[in-house]
């Protein structure tokens, strides 16, 4: 794995990334650990938290002006948000550069490489899956008429 940000992760933070392609889901979560996982799951699935991700795994290190355009359709203020909750979900790194202009930069923290890497499965499912998926929708739609 090989990414150009400004960030330097540790070896442990890569093999870690790299461990989230092949584990499974335990038999037994606490209940504490699946109520904190719903809780996040509802802002690390949304639509702009995984074009984020996507954008600074690709990018590495980005001014909020460049990831703005590397994210397509977000709205200042969405961005803005998005970046704040995954800031405080540890997530990204923000870094304030004291400029004038103030100079912003954002990066993937060593907790948000791994949850990039364990994304991954997720678009590898859907390269490997997206015609039968097609295929079970058209099925399922000529069958509703």
């Amino acid at each position: 794995m090989q990414f150009s940000t400004g960030i330097k992760y540790s070896e442990s933070d890569l093999e870690k990334a790299k461990t989230y392609r092949a584990k499974d889901y335990p038999e037994y979560v606490d209940p504490a650990i699946e109520a904190l996982v719903r809780e996040m799951m509802s802002g690390f699935a949304d639509k702009w938290t995984v074009e984020i991700l996507d954008a600074l795994w690709d990018a590495g290190t980005l001014r909020f002006s460049k990831l703005a355009r590397r994210v397509s359709g977000i709205s200042q203020k969405m961005l803005t948000q998005t970046l704040r909750r995954m800031e405080r979900d540890g997530l990204v790194v923000r870094d304030l550069y004291p400029e004038v202009p103030p100079k912003v930069e954002y990066s993937l923290s060593p907790l948000g490489l791994t949850r990039g890497a364990a994304f991954c499965n997720v678009w590898v499912w859907a390269l490997e899956n997206h015609e039968a998926v097609a295929v079970a929708r058209s099925h399922f739609d000529a069958n509703r008429r």
